[in-house]
């Protein structure tokens, strides 16, 4: 089986900047893959993908950037099929204690190490030879924080073997601690706390602290101790980069490229 490059790159003590997918547009996969993010992330929870989408999607993503999904839910099913598919890493939504982290570790795991189902469909070709032997440690397993209640049994959660890393959805965290849905609160004591107790933690118990983010955010990210950090999305992309040529085209300067992500 290839090697999972984002893994490798964490092992190795390095950091990880994504882009994630949130329209099923094969072309453009075909192309972003090319760019130097080192994951593209395929988006089947607020995205606009569907299972058929991300299976084209995956034939047209090269290996310069590793295919990784966020699942609906924390479900073994699905789970199971974005990984016969081809991803190597699933990005698993409100985890939110250890029951529930041990739930994602057993979908993404082959036995004795998990429950997941055999059947690669296209994982093993498209993966390379020996998947069966490889696959437990090539996938990535990479439970959300994104509640309070996450937050506050984060250490349970950290002590479930097989877990990658941890992926804060900053939005959702926001409103479980009544804040409104935003990339960050910089004036949020609460909520700066939160996330540099999610830095502490995983970090210590060597497990990638990841995070969604902006393109100006993504280095006060990474400087903050985020191994795995989401830059932007293919549509924020998309409309800051029609935003930009119009404002050149009009002779008005350079337009606002930044964006939120949810």
């Amino acid at each position: 089986m290839i090697t999972n490059e984002v893994k490798k790159k964490w092992a190795d003590g390095g950091t990880t900047v994504g882009l994630w997918m949130s329209t099923p547009d094969f072309a453009a996969a075909e192309q972003l893959t090319t760019v130097g993010y080192d994951y593209l992330c395929l988006d089947l929870q607020h995205g606009l993908l569907d299972y058929s989408a991300v299976v084209s999607m995956l034939q047209a993503i090269r290996t310069e950037s590793v295919p990784l999904a966020r699942a609906p839910w924390n479900e073994p099913g699905i789970i199971g099929k974005l990984l016969d598919a081809g991803c190597m890493g699933v990005v698993i939504p409100m985890v939110n204690s250890a029951q529930e982290a041990e739930a994602a570790v057993r979908a993404c795991r082959y036995a004795p190490q998990g429950s997941r189902s055999w059947g690669p469909a296209r994982a093993a070709s498209a993966l390379g030879g020996g998947y069966h032997a490889d696959a437990n440690s090539q996938i990535a397993c990479i439970p959300m924080i994104e509640t309070r209640q996450a937050v506050d049994q984060l250490e349970q959660i950290l002590e479930v073997e097989g877990i990658d890393a941890v992926y804060v959805g900053p939005a959702d965290l926001s409103i479980s601690y009544g804040l409104p849905p935003a990339t960050d609160h910089p004036d949020s004591a609460i909520y700066q706390e939160a996330l540099a107790k999610i830095v502490e933690l995983s970090t210590a118990k060597s497990i990638v602290p990841g995070i969604h983010s902006t393109p100006t955010m993504t280095a006060k990210r990474i400087e903050q101790g985020f191994r795995m950090v989401t830059a932007t999305s293919n549509l924020l992309a998309q409309v800051a980069g029609a935003k930009e040529a119009l404002s050149q085209a009009r002779g008005e300067g350079q337009a606002d490229s930044d964006g939120s992500m949810y």
